[in-house]
């Protein structure tokens, strides 16, 4: 009988991973064949009033790259304050409590709490906002990730660094964060991931232009929200022009993860 469960376990279990493998392949293919039709070296050399997308470009990894720059040193000192100080105090719970809640919450929510403490005093929509509400939404990740990792470490490896003489700080930097590199690397990773992508919380923040922008106080151009503009656009040419932004996007963010892994892939301890 339990031959049996555990051979219909596996049969379910690989069925769904087939499907999702088809999805995902048709999710791609369909990327590839729609948005290769507007890949030219064009779009990346003109901004999108031009009909092309390096103001997009810039302006998506500008955002994600100073939120990642805020979130993520600031994820990794709570995470390891959890874990490393914090222990199992109310405190540190209620933080964990907080994260997971944050986590599961739906990115328009966030979107709209920033516009209404950012945006709506300032009376527009700038850079800083939508760099506000990607960072509200990498830090839960960044937390999470790091006291789980840490959690994982053996405490015999905080005892020998102890034994040895060492500080608590050099054991947490040098001993107990390599340990755990990998798990954090790859958290850190998805968290870029995810929000590099998201749209629902830049509609109201960041907002985009179709010109060229340096200034964070203004209105900052968005690779996702404008492909969500050019989308529904009357005309074809934009239309391929959403779809090769999209193809863009996913080839970055699959880059990203690539060369993550890479970077990790023979430092493992």
């Amino acid at each position: 009988m339990r031959l049996l469960v555990n051979k219909i376990a596996i049969a379910l279990s690989s069925l769904t991973a087939i499907l999702g493998l088809i999805f995902l392949g048709w999710i791609l293919i369909t990327l590839i064949l729609k948005g290769s039709t507007a890949l030219s070296p064009y779009i990346f050399t003109h901004d999108l009033v031009n009909n092309g997308i390096r103001n997009l470009l810039w302006g998506q990894f500008v955002l994600a790259g100073l939120a990642s720059a805020i979130g993520i040193p600031v994820g990794l000192l709570a995470g390891i304050y959890l874990q490393e100080y914090g222990n199992h105090t109310r405190y540190a719970d209620f933080i964990r409590d907080l994260s997971d809640v944050m986590m599961s919450a739906p990115s328009i929510v966030i979107g709209t709490f920033i516009y209404a403490i950012i945006v709506i005093p300032v009376g527009h929509t700038n850079g800083w906002a939508g760099i506000a509400a990607l960072f509200v939404m990498m830090l839960p990740i960044v937390v999470r990730t790091t006291d789980d990792m840490l959690s994982l470490v053996p405490t015999e490896l905080r005892e020998a660094g102890i034994a040895i003489g060492a500080p608590k700080y050099h054991v947490i930097f040098h001993i107990i964060l390599k340990a755990a590199k990998v798990g954090i690397m790859t958290g850190l990773i998805l968290a870029f991931a995810r929000i590099v992508g998201e749209t629902a919380p830049l509609l109201y923040t960041s907002g985009s232009t179709i010109y060229m922008e340096t200034s964070l106080s203004q209105t900052f151009p968005s690779m996702t929200v404008s492909i969500y503009n050019l989308a529904t656009m009357p005309d074809e040419k934009l239309v391929a022009l959403a779809w090769a932004a999209a193809l863009i996007l996913t080839i970055a963010v699959l880059a990203l993860n690539l060369i993550g892994r890479f970077l990790i892939k023979d430092r493992r301890l």
